[in-house]
């Protein structure tokens, strides 16, 4: 008799329409977006340029400084989401999942329901209310005392794209919290039992044993982070406009991808160049996600429980 198992037929019946459906609105365009950044048009034509589009994204001194300006800002903004987002979030989901802490459930709400907010309300509100001239931020400086730290943050090429990451922060900072807040839930009562015999409670018990047990969590929502930044679009042209200025001061990778693709204002589109925008965003964010699983992923499988 043969030890082969059956063709479970089934399982290819129930995964072949989500299949399907990633297929034409995923992988298909992919490729069609890797296939048009090598190609570039004369006189309305298009003829395969082969990688000379992204030899003059890298190299010509005209598309580079742009290029460069924008991943730079993007990689500011990525960290300020590290440093602050997500530490913030990691404490805010120690506290919350105090059993001792009364209200949790509603604090837990107002934290994340910003997250559900639309990017061009955030970007709009805020917008209003660190305007100078019509803000509410100078009052409310004012009476506490702190009108002499007040700046246009916005319209400062210094502060700006810190600001709108810290902006960010304040919207997505839900996430990180109910992630880590479900990974120590998940806990189990034994470890913690074992810990509290042992005379570890309080902070102490957090960095000894609730902190190596969530590292893996904690992995997700780094990479998450990575690739949610360097994709990130939406609050910088709805606070700061296609050119994201002061001065594309807050210029990342998907405003410059935008203003090439799309065109804006003198600056006629280019779909070529704009395709290899969106590939050299395509493998940056790759990169990083395989350095991820690769080498650091592989290191926090020794945490899991």
């Amino acid at each position: 008799m043969s030890d082969r198992k059956p063709f479970r037929w089934h399982i290819l019946v129930f995964l072949a329409p989500a299949v399907l459906v990633y297929t034409a609105i995923m992988i298909i365009p992919l490729f069609a977006t890797l296939n048009l950044s090598l190609f570039t048009k004369v006189d309305r034509v298009s003829q395969f340029n082969g990688l000379g589009n992204f030899r003059t994204l890298f190299g010509d001194p005209r598309w580079s400084a742009s290029f460069w300006n924008a991943l730079g800002n993007n990689t500011w903004f990525f960290i300020v989401h590290m440093l602050v987002q997500n530490p913030i979030g990691i404490l805010l989901a120690a506290i919350l999942s105090n059993p001792r802490l009364r209200g949790a459930a509603f604090y837990r709400t107002a934290i994340f329901i910003p997250t559900i907010l639309s990017f061009v309300v955030v970007g709009f509100v805020w917008k209003l209310m660190l305007s100078p001239i019509w803000g509410v931020a100078p009052d409310l400086l004012n009476a506490v005392g702190l009108k002499s730290l007040f700046a246009p943050w916005l319209g400062k090429e210094a502060y700006a794209l810190t600001t709108l990451a810290l902006i960010s922060v304040w919207q997505f900072v839900g996430i990180p919290m109910m992630l880590i807040y479900a990974a120590l839930l998940s806990i189990p009562e034994e470890v913690i039992e074992a810990s509290e015999m042992d005379g570890i409670t309080g902070a102490s018990q957090f960095w000894k044993i609730k902190l190596p047990l969530i590292l893996p969590s904690i992995g997700i929502i780094s990479i998450l982070t990575f690739v949610g930044n360097f994709n990130a679009f939406d609050l910088i042209y709805s606070a700061q406009g296609a050119l994201a200025g002061p001065n594309f001061a807050t210029d990342i990778l998907g405003t410059f991808l935008y203003r090439t693709f799309f065109g804006f204002q003198l600056q006629l589109g280019d779909q070529n160049m704009g395709a290899a925008i969106a590939t050299a965003m395509f493998f940056i964010i790759l990169i990083g996600v395989c350095i991820y699983l690769f080498a650091i992923q592989t290191r926090l499988r020794r945490y899991q429980f």
